[in-house]
């Protein structure tokens, strides 16, 4: 599981020094992300949300499809419009602030957003057509750049589509996490203990079940407490162990009989 973490998310930076206020900030949006993921119908399932700091980022949600996908539908990529957001509109929702947190998230959001109008004809005022060619500068290390092929009013028109869909995904990121903020302060206030949740544990505290304690080892380092340990044996090995019991007392009942005789 680590090794697979280590690949989707990065490396952890644990010897990174952050402040409580960021480290706040950050639970929060990456709770945005998951909540705005686990409400619209059709998202990818969230596989793990942490604030433990992986490669160049704070914290990290990632998502596993349940099946591998080779096209996308318009609802699919609206929803994954709402989900990129969920980080922005969550801290402008608890902090009334704006944070650079969501520069990667708005651009991505952007270039989804003009992908829809621009290559995939998903604008019903743009309709159907390609806007732009993209060329290969074989004298600039190859560098991939557009060609403007359509009028100026056509660019205003295009700037004012793209605009429209991330603005329209941005209002309806807004009012979900407004009508659902118990359940963000919940999730965010567990992954500010936790510093990372699965998505079983999000599925738990979602349906307002709680998390088993969280104890501490002799090292310091926080780790969950069991609550019932016949629940983590798998029904094969406890066979086998019953297996092994009866034949031990066997055996001890033979060399029982054994010495009397």
């Amino acid at each position: 599981e680590e090794a697979k973490d280590k690949v989707m998310m990065g490396a952890e930076r644990k010897s990174m020094i952050i402040t409580e206020e960021e480290k706040k900030i950050t639970a929060y949006h990456e709770c945005g992300h998951v909540l705005a993921a686990k409400l619209v119908p059709g998202s990818d399932p969230v596989h793990k949300v942490t604030i433990i700091p992986r490669g160049r980022a704070l914290g990290i949600t990632s998502y596993l499809p349940v099946d591998e996908k080779h096209t996308y539908s318009k609802t699919y990529i609206e929803s994954k419009l709402i989900s990129l957001l969920g980080g922005r509109a969550a801290e402008l929702l608890i902090f009334n602030e704006y944070t650079t947190g969501a520069g990667n998230d708005i651009e991505r959001a952007t270039d989804l957003a003009k992908k829809m109008v621009c290559e995939w004809g998903m604008s019903e005022k743009l309709g159907p057509l390609t806007y732009g060619k993209n060329e290969e500068n074989l004298f600039l290390g190859r560098e991939v750049t557009k060609r403007q092929e359509y009028s100026e009013n056509t660019a205003q028109m295009i700037d004012e589509e793209v605009k429209r869909i991330v603005v329209t995904a941005m209002e309806k990121t807004d009012k979900l996490l407004k009508d659902n903020i118990e359940k963000l302060h919940r999730i965010s206030l567990e992954l500010l203990e936790r510093e990372i949740l699965d998505g079983v544990e999000i599925d738990k505290l979602l349906n307002g079940e709680d998390l088993p304690p969280i104890v501490k080892n002799g090292n310091g380092a926080k780790k969950e407490a069991k609550t019932d340990d016949s629940k983590e044996v798998p029904d094969y090995v406890k066979k086998m162990i019953d297996e092994k019991e009866q034949k031990d007392s066997t055996e001890k009942d033979n060399q029982s009989g054994d010495d009397k005789k």
